[in-house]
């Protein structure tokens, strides 16, 4: 029998991953924060599915962390902010053999769970996949996307992507997989803290054409001193191109703050102006904007970390 798969974060990309791995058949398990979640999650059934308007449930089994089956397979998919603790609850749980997929925004999360978990090998993922929740324990496929894997000490593609296949999730195994990191954390830094503080969609920023421009050609620099040269090449034309082609659509971090919701700005904006810092390197653009976003967070009640 096939290694199962641990989904831990029930939110949209983990719930979307459960549902498309259950349909295949592939064996897996859903684990939730706790004894009362565990009971609302079974009261609910399963997991349901909206693909092109057409819910479907699929009743994968839940568990807590507390549970004794050992993990060998695990998906982490909460929040960055989230991640390193949630994982040091399963720690006891992980085999010798064990591999974490680490499906998280930003950087610095990684490198957290890495740490806490030496004997697993922990495979960093970016993902263009898009998919929200509209209730308890559902989730709807709003885009098909894309999701890259890949670790940079071990460039060896394992033998479990065949899962992803069957299950019809687009990916493919990147040998730079932290040069895909960074280029989206660049874009997302250049986008998302200004789309807050201008309270408008992406497409809102095009009327702030300036202030982009230098956000991007400081981002560059941070990039080749961080050497990923290949994630600063011509950021700024991509920047540009996002903005136009989701120029309709709410960034990530403006949804979080218009629903009350923790951001993950210390593993994007916070991650950047943390590794200048350590590079010695003076970005005045990027650190004030890290300035007036905490100022903002604050002012609405909201962490800023």
């Amino acid at each position: 029998m096939s290694t199962p798969w641990h989904i831990l974060g029930a939110g949209s990309l983990g719930t979307l991953w459960a549902t498309r791995l259950a349909r295949a058949d592939v064996p897996v398990r859903l684990i939730v924060r706790d004894a009362t979640r565990l009971q609302a999650y079974q009261a609910a059934g399963g997991l349901t599915l909206v693909e092109h308007g057409e819910a479907q449930l699929y009743p994968v089994p839940g568990e807590t962390a507390d549970s004794d089956e050992p993990i060998r397979r695990l998906l982490v998919a909460c929040k960055a902010y989230d991640a390193e603790k949630a994982v040091a609850r399963l720690a006891h749980r992980l085999t010798s053999d064990a591999e974490l997929i680490l499906l998280q925004n930003g950087l610095g999360s990684q490198d957290a769970v890495a740490t806490q978990v030496p004997q697993a090998r922990c495979i960093f993922a970016s993902s263009t996949e898009g998919a929200f929740r509209d209730g308890d324990w559902r989730v709807v496929f709003a885009g098909h996307g894309y999701t890259w894997l890949g670790d940079a000490g071990h460039p060896v593609a394992p033998i479990w992507l065949e899962d992803l296949s069957a299950a019809g999730i687009p990916h493919e195994w990147s040998t730079d997989i932290l040069t895909r990191l960074w280029r989206k954390l660049a874009l997302n830094c250049a986008i998302n803290p200004l789309t807050v503080l201008h309270e408008c969609r992406n497409g809102g920023l095009q009327q702030h054409h300036c202030e982009v421009a230098t956000l991007c050609a400081e981002l560059t620099e941070l990039l080749e001193r961080c050497g990923q040269p290949a994630a600063a090449e011509n950021l700024r034309e991509e920047v540009e191109r996002v903005i136009q082609a989701t120029a309709a659509n709410f960034s990530s971090m403006y949804q979080d703050v218009a629903n009350q919701r923790r951001t993950e700005i210390s593993y994007l904006l916070g991650h950047a102006c943390k590794v200048a810092s350590r590079h010695q390197l003076n970005l005045p653009h990027l650190n004030q904007l890290q300035q007036r976003l905490i100022a903002h967070l604050r002012s609405l009640g909201l962490p800023s970390d």
